[in-house]
Order: structure tokens, then C-alpha cells, then sequence
């Protein structure tokens, strides 16, 4: 490139990009996607890859940097986790053609698909076993409402929600991307950001709610939205602006998105952000699915199933009816092991058909996503007649119908697919043999052009009576007919020459040719390539077959991944000696026997036992726990909220027995954390989230606190505590699971008739505190800190001064007088507390017992005995 000058493919880039301006360009030449000038230079860092140019733009060097295309999907993958949007420009004619425009004429090319966070399809950009959700947030005339859908899958919901409760549907959606208004306020992005998803803009028109009716309705082919629900103008701003952002990124190839469902807040258990995070229900305290509440009871062993185990677990139903549904399914398979084990069989041969749907439906999949939903579809006929002979409660009876009625398809498929189909349509060899006469007829002459030769050759001969008669090849004639000049006039005399046409005489040959050998020379030399566009013609023959029965196919990977959460569920609770809990609309909440599941696998690795324990919140609603830290409080008050969730998924429970009533909303405030991004310090956060708890939690809600105030002076923290406790008890009315080092708070047992004390039980022995994990009615005496502090490894010397200042605050406490002037007034003691303390004797003896405990006398040598004994004396602090 010239300096200064802007060639036309150049040209062409900058003309796209202007288009385009927040995504990087991938931009196709040839085998490679090039990026250049701003967007190479910030891929180049993101992907760690060479940073080189390619000629100058207003006289400056053009920084560029360029993908594989066959690699381009784990470039993808690394620039979405990093926040990137890319713009995929494609070839979209030959090079030959281009060329025969002129020699500067460019390759027409255009974005094809913006690919971003929320609008992944592909395997490998995507995690088989989640949900990849887009959100859009509308609000309009004060009220808001929430869309998402998961293009992957095409699962569409809507839901009416003001911004107050944005944060926790985004906290249980937990949607990798989100469309707001380009206008919205900094707190609605703020909510956004919190709850981890990227944020992209659209214009005011874009939720507009008269053009987005119709805009759906043209979607769905209908004439009013009524068929599918009664749509508010917010849910239909939310919705549009969800199929308006796919409009966009998909280049108007919208993906297969199932009509809307509407969701209502009472369907579901509300769990909010902070909650979320502390029962750690989908992600453990590090980020990742590892630790949590889900990695441990998944036994899902379809991609479908897994998703569907997640969306209970994170949605946990209301509906009285919908979990005993779930229930009976579970407890079904829970007392046949055998039939579970068979049907599990079954379900480990199934594939991804909503996945694989919906990359056929964007033409984005390939002949191996056909043959997946052809091997499901066979493999939920066999698992048909496994189950068909049960006495299956309703909703497993509902799902073993899905199973069939697809063998019109099915028979399609069976005969048009091979076995083992290559992964791109281009490749070819995916079409069965016997399916297509001319696909069959081109591939004979493109894998056996030589023996149609032969055969023809010797059909000549028996024509002719020539045996010499030969068929040969050359670069200049192609294939023609070669006899001696003999017999060439026999060739060419009537009747032969009406057959046989003269094209070359040579000194000794002749050399014929005929129509039939004309026609069968241009198959051979053409019969790959049209090979492979008969394949690409049957292939989209059989795509619209296939997304013709969308809905159909639909139901059959719902119907799948029902049985497979069921008898998963059943599996679990088979092996974990759980039990099916009892729920009803009453206030009950009594819990026999009742583990913390995680925890419980944790301590199985390491051959320790789980101590468990009972609750009953059913006479006194509201439990004030105390015992020392490190006793298993936080354990407890966890394992009975993850108890109540488990219960109203359709979850069999980890305990002896359990009896609950519905519980609406679940709120946890346990654990300390600061949010220095805000300027909000550890005890900040604890009364935010404490003062949500107290503003929002019902009469139906299951509370669980920890250690409330604890981030101020005693008697502020003992102060809040004390009036946080009676507020639940009060206003709220809600049951709940109070742990607290305050002992004065257990008088409030006496005061509130709905307040019970209990504790943790420990035992000291020489010194030292023994947890027993037993939870117990009563109070501690004390919470044992200064003897964790000795368990958590703080030098002696710390320890020891902690017991007298203890000691002196108590004394100082019992004898009316301030804790803090018994200190200051007895002055050796004072003074300690600015000087080192002296070692005490038994400090001493202890430090030489501790050495001598390290000693092995047979190993020592003459030396080291002798250093040692010096060692010893010095430690005994002797002179």
C-alpha cells in the first residue's frame, strides 16, 4: 500500500467498521479473520497474539493482527470473557467472481452476526449444563418488567418487576447480558453491574410497546398476544426490546424463541443477591459451580436435565400442587432402583436437542446436530417402552408421552443420515447411501471413474468386435477412443459412425470419441463438487424438516429432561438416605435429624461423621442461638434454610424427617463482607442487608442471622441485635434462626412468647474446648473465644494476656464497677499491656515440653545433643 493512499479493500474495512463502531471486526480474508488499526492492536493484547502491519493510513503504519478461521471459535470464547463484542464480516462471494469485475474489483463481504455475551450458540463458547440468558429491563408509566430468553435453547419468560426487586431476579437469572434503554439512570446500571452481566443499549424505539406488539405478533404469526397471556405495556417494551437486540445481532435470521411465558413473583421462593450467595445455592464461596449447593446434588446426566435442576434450585416453587408433582416423580423412581438405573442408561444416550435446534434454525449447526436429535429421538422410543408399563404418577405420565410421535421425522432421518455424519455440511459424506440417485450416481464416477471406463471400454469391444479397442486420457483431449488404422475404417463406416466420431489421426492410431463418453467424462471430471452440492441441497431439505417440528422437538427435550431431574433426584436420595419432607400451607418448620448437605459430602472425603441436628420453629418461630465460634452455628443455621429449598424444589430433604410449611421468602444474613468498590465497610454491608431483611421479610419467610452487630462497640452491636430480634418477632413475624455471641439477649426468651433459646454444645478438657455440634435448648455460659484464639495458632504469650484482661473485665463487671477502670487501676497490669510480659513459669515448662516432644534421641549426634541441652536451659529461662 502506498503511503497515504486507502486501497479499495481498505476502504471496504472502514466502511464496515463505521457500521459497527462498539464491536472488534473480524473481518474475513481468505482462511484468516484480520483485524487492523485500533481493533488489532487491543485483540492482539487480549488474545496474546502478534501484533504485525499491513501498509500505511495517513502516512502511519496500519497495526494488524489475524485469527485462523478454523480456530476462530476459542478466540471467540476469550474475547466475550473479556468483555468484547465481535462483528463477524464474511466473504459473501467467491474470489473468482470478484476477479471478473476487474482486477481492483473487492469481494462483496458484510456482517453477518454480532456475536456478544447473551447470543451464544456454539458448543464451545457455550457451558452445556447452564443457561446463557439475554435479559432486557423496560419500565414504563412506573412499572417495570423483565424479558429473557436463552437463544440456545429458545426459552422465552417475562415478568412484571419493579426495579426494587431487579436485583434478585437478576441474582436468580443470573443472565450473561442485559438491554437497558439508552437513557437509564446510573442505579438501574449500578443493579446491572452487581449482578455481573454486561449491559448493552438500545434507542427509545426500540421499546416502544404499539410497534413491539406488532412486531412480536409478526413473530409468532398471530393476531393479538392474548393466545399466549395477558401482556402488561412494560412486559411488552421488555420483550420487544429482546427480539429488536436479535433482529440486530443475528442479522435478521432471529433464532427459534418459543412463545412467552409469563412468570409471576408468588410462583417462586424469593431469595435475594446477598442470601444467594451465602447458602451458596449454584456457586460456592470461591465463583465457580464447585462447593455449592448444585454441585453437590447434581446427578443429572443430561445437559437439559442439568439446566432444569439449576432453574429449581435458583427458583424454588410456591405452589403447593406443582411440588408434590415433583415429589411423587422423585419418590417413584426412589423405590425402584432398578428401573432408575435402566432409565438412566437410556437417558446417558441422549443429545442436546434444544441446542442443537437451535443452531440448525440459525444455520449455524452441521449434519452431527441432525443426527443428534435422530439418535435422541430413537433412544426416547426405547425409553418409551422401559417406562409404558409403569404406574407412573402424572407428571412422569406427561412426560413418557412426549417421548413418541416423532416417527415420521425419525424415519427421515434414519434413512437420509450415515451412522457417524462428519461435523460440517461442506465436508459432505453425511448423506446414506440408496437415499439419492443422482447424489449415488455422481459419487460412483467420483470414487470409481476408472472402472465406469473399463466397463464402457469393454462394451465398445463387444460392440465393435475390436479387442484392441482402448479408452485413454489425455490433458489436451480428455477421454477418447483409441483403435489402429486397421480397424479404424471399420469405425468409420456405416453403422458404426453414426456412434463413433472421428477426432484425431496419429501415425498409427485413430481417435474416436462418442456422446455417451462426452457426457461421462463431464460427470467424472464434475462429479465431486456436484456431489457435494446435491449433499448441500438435501441438507437444507432436511433442516426445514427438522425446524418444521420445532415445537414437537421441544417437548420431547423438556419431556427428557424431566425424567432425567427426577430419577437423578431419586439416585441422590437413595444414596444419601434422604427423605421426602411434608409441606403444607400451615407455619410448621420441624426438622428431624436435619445435615447440611455440602458439608456432609466434605466430611464424608475426609472419614469424619455429620452431627445432626433437629429444629422446630413450629410452637416458638424464632430461635436465639449461642455457643462459641467454631461450634457449627453457621453450618446449622444454613442446612435449614438449604433444607426448605430442597423441600420446595420437589427435592427429597437430608434428614430423619421434616414437616414444612411453604415458605416464601428466604433471607440470610451470615458471614462478614466488605464492598470497597461502594465505600461501604464490613458492618455497612451487614446493616443493609439487614435493614432489606426487616423491610421486606412476610409472615411466611424463613430468617437466618449471624452474629448481628458485631461490627460496632459492644453495646451499640448488643443494642441493634436486641431491637433487630424483637422487630422479627413483632412486625415481621416470620420464622427465624438468631445466632448471636450477645448472651444478655437470651433474657428476651422470657420477654417474647414466640423467642426459645438454644445453643451449641462444647466441653473443655485440660484447658482446651471440644466442639460437640449438638444443638441444644438452653444458653452458653460463655462463648469460649479466648480458647478458639488458642486453636487458631495466636502465640501463647497473646493467649495468656487474654485471659487476665478477661479475667479483669469480668471481675469488674461483677463488682459494679466499669471493666475499663479495673484495668487502669490495677497498674503491674496496666503497665503489661504496654510492655512485653515476662514468660510465666508454666509458659516455660510448656516451651521446653513442647522442644523435648520434637526430640529423637537416637538420631541426635554428640554435637547436637550438647547445642540441645544449651537449648533447654535457655528456654527454662534458668541462669
Amino acid at each position: 500500500m502506498s503511503t497515504g493512499a486507502v486501497t479499495p479493500m481498505m476502504a471496504q474495512y472502514l466502511e464496515i467498521k463505521e457500521n459497527h463502531p462498539g464491536a472488534l471486526l473480524f473481518y474475513r480474508m481468505g482462511d484468516f479473520y484480520e483485524m487492523f488499526f485500533e481493533d488489532a492492536v487491543a485483540a492482539a493484547e487480549a488474545l496474546d497474539i502478534a501484533l504485525t502491519k499491513r501498509g500505511k493510513h495517513n502516512d502511519e503504519d496500519i497495526p494488524m493482527c489475524g485469527v485462523p478461521v478454523h480456530a476462530a471459535e476459542g478466540y471467540l470464547l476469550t474475547l466475550i470473557r473479556k468483555g468484547f463484542r465481535v462483528a463477524v464480516c464474511e466473504q459473501l462471494e467467491d474470489p473468482a467472481e470478484a476477479k471478473k469485475r476487474g482486477y481492483k474489483a473487492v469481494v462483496k463481504r458484510d456482517v453477518v452476526r454480532l456475536v456478544t455475551p447473551g447470543t451464544l450458540t456454539e458448543d464451545s463458547l457455550l457451558d452445556a449444563r447452564r443457561h446463557n440468558f439475554l435479559a432486557a429491563y423496560a419500565v414504563m408509566r412506573d412499572e417495570g418488567a423483565l424479558a429473557w430468553v436463552d437463544i440456545s435453547t429458545g426459552a422465552f419468560n417475562v415478568m412484571s418487576c419493579p426495579q426494587v426487586r431487579l436485583g434478585p431476579e437478576l441474582a436468580r437469572l443470573s443472565p450473561r447480558e442485559v438491554i437497558l434503554i439508552d437513557d437509564a439512570d446510573t442505579e438501574l446500571r449500578n443493579i446491572v453491574k452487581d449482578a455481573g452481566a454486561a449491559i448493552s443499549e438500545l434507542g427509545r424505539s426500540a421499546f416502544d410497546s404499539t410497534n413491539g406488539e406488532k412486531r412480536l405478533c409478526s413473530l409468532y404469526s398471530v393476531a393479538s398476544l392474548d393466545a399466549f397471556g395477558t401482556f402488561g405495556r412494560a412486559e411488552v417494551s421488555a420483550m420487544a426490546a429482546v427480539v429488536e437486540y436479535l433482529e440486530i445481532t443475528q442479522k435478521g435470521n432471529l433464532p427459534l424463541l418459543r412463545p412467552p411465558v409469563i412468570e409471576m413473583h408468588s410462583q417462586n421462593m424469593q431469595i435475594d443477591a446477598a442470601t444467594r450467595r451465602s447458602l451458596e445455592l449454584t456457586h460456592g464461596s470461591q465463583g465457580g459451580r464447585a462447593g455449592s449447593l448444585l454441585a453437590t446434588i447434581d446427578k443429572t446426566v443430561t445437559a437439559a436435565g442439568a439446566r432444569l435442576l439449576e432453574r429449581r434450585i435458583s427458583s424454588p416453587s410456591c405452589d403447593l400442587q406443582t411440588i408434590v408433582q415433583r415429589q411423587e416423580a422423585v419418590a417413584f423412581f426412589n423405590e425402584s432402583s432398578r428401573l432408575s438405573e435402566d432409565v438412566r442408561e437410556h437417558l446417558r444416550a441422549v443429545h442436546d436437542v434444544d441446542r442443537a435446534l437451535s443452531r440448525l434454525a440459525l444455520e449455524r449447526g452441521g449434519p452431527r446436530d441432525m443426527a443428534a436429535i435422530r439418535n435422541t429421538q430413537s433412544e426416547a422410543e426405547r425409553l418409551h417402552q422401559v417406562l409404558s408399563g409403569s404406574n407412573l404418577p402424572e407428571v412422569l405420565k406427561s412426560a413418557v408421552e412426549s417421548l413418541v410421535g416423532h416417527e415420521e421425522l425419525l424415519e427421515l432421518l434414519d434413512q437420509a443420515l450415515v451412522a457417524e455424519p462428519p461435523l460440517l455440511s461442506r465436508d459432505g459424506g453425511f448423506i446414506a447411501p440408496g437415499y439419492d440417485e443422482e447424489l449415488d450416481e455422481a459419487r460412483t464416477l467420483r470414487d470409481e471413474g476408472r472402472s465406469v471406463i473399463a466397463c464402457m471400454q469393454a462394451e465398445f469391444i463387444e460392440r465393435t468386435g475390436i479387442s484392441s479397442l482402448k479408452i485413454k486420457h489425455n490433458n489436451i483431449l480428455g477421454y477418447f477412443i483409441e483403435t489402429t488404422a486397421t480397424h479404424a475404417e471399420k469405425m468409420m463406416s456405416a453403422p458404426l459412425n453414426e456412434t463413433f466420431i472421428h477426432r484425431q489421426t496419429t501415425a498409427n492410431q485413430v481417435r474416436f470419441t462418442t456422446v455417451e463418453l462426452s457426457e461421462i467424462e463431464t460427470k467424472i471430471l464434475n462429479a465431486g463438487s456436484r456431489a457435494i452440492e446435491i449433499e448441500k441441497r438435501l441438507y437444507s431439505s432436511l433442516n426445514s424438516a427438522i425446524v418444521a417440528r420445532a415445537a414437537e422437538l421441544g417437548q420431547l427435550s423438556r419431556a427428557l429432561a424431566e425424567l432425567d431431574v427426577a430419577v437423578s433426584l431419586a439416585t441422590l436420595a437413595r444414596a444419601e438416605n434422604w427423605t421426602r419432607p411434608k409441606l403444607d400451607r400451615s407455619r410448621a418448620f420441624n426438622i428431624k435429624g436435619g445435615r447440611h448437605p455440602v458439608v456432609e459430602q466434605a466430611l464424608k472425603r475426609t472419614g469424619e461423621p455429620f452431627v445432626v441436628n433437629d429444629c422446630s420453629l413450629t410452637e416458638t418461630p424464632i430461635w436465639l442461638l449461642t455457643g462459641p465460634n467454631m461450634a457449627g452455628k453457621s453450618t446449622y443455621l444454613r442446612q435449614n434454610a438449604l433444607i426448605a429449598v430442597l423441600a420446595q424444589m420437589g427435592s427429597f430433604v437430608p434428614a430423619k424427617s421434616a414437616e414444612i410449611g411453604l415458605v416464601s421468602q428466604i433471607f440470610s444474613r451470615v458471614g462478614a463482607s466488605d464492598d470497597l468498590a461502594r465505600g461501604r465497610s464490613t458492618f455497612m454491608v451487614e446493616m443493609v442487608e439487614t435493614a432489606a431483611i426487616l423491610n421486606q421479610a412476610d409472615d411466611r419467610a424463613l430468617v437466618i442471622l449471624d452474629e448481628i452487630g458485631r461490627g460496632t462497640a459492644t453495646y451499640d452491636g448488643l443494642s441493634i441485635a436486641w431491637a433487630t430480634l424483637e422487630h422479627l418477632h413483632d412486625v415481621n413475624r416470620c420464622r427465624a434462626l438468631f445466632a448471636t455471641h450477645y448472651h444478655e439477649m437470651s433474657s428476651l426468651a422470657e420477654k417474647l412468647d414466640g423467642v426459645d433459646n438454644a445453643t451449641v454444645s462444647v466441653k473443655e478438657w485440660k484447658g482446651d474446648v471440644v466442639f460437640l455440634h449438638e444443638v441444644r435448648r438452653g444458653t452458653a455460659d460463655r462463648s469460649y473465644g479466648v480458647q478458639v484464639a488458642r486453636l487458631a495458632g495466636l502465640p501463647p504469650l497473646v493467649v495468656e494476656r487474654a485471659k487476665v484482661v478477661l479475667e479483669a473485665l469480668e471481675k469488674g463487671e461483677r463488682e459494679g464497677g466499669t471493666a475499663r477502670q479495673s484495668l487502669i487501676d490495677d497498674l503491674p497490669l496496666f503497665a503489661a499491656m504496654s510492655a512485653p510480659a515476662k514468660p510465666t513459669e508454666s509458659q516455660k515448662a510448656s516451651a521446653v515440653e513442647d522442644r523435648l516432644r520434637e526430640i529423637f534421641p537416637d538420631n541426635l549426634t554428640p554435637r547436637e545433643a550438647l547445642d540441645l541441652l544449651y537449648e533447654l536451659k535457655a528456654l527454662s529461662g534458668s541462669d
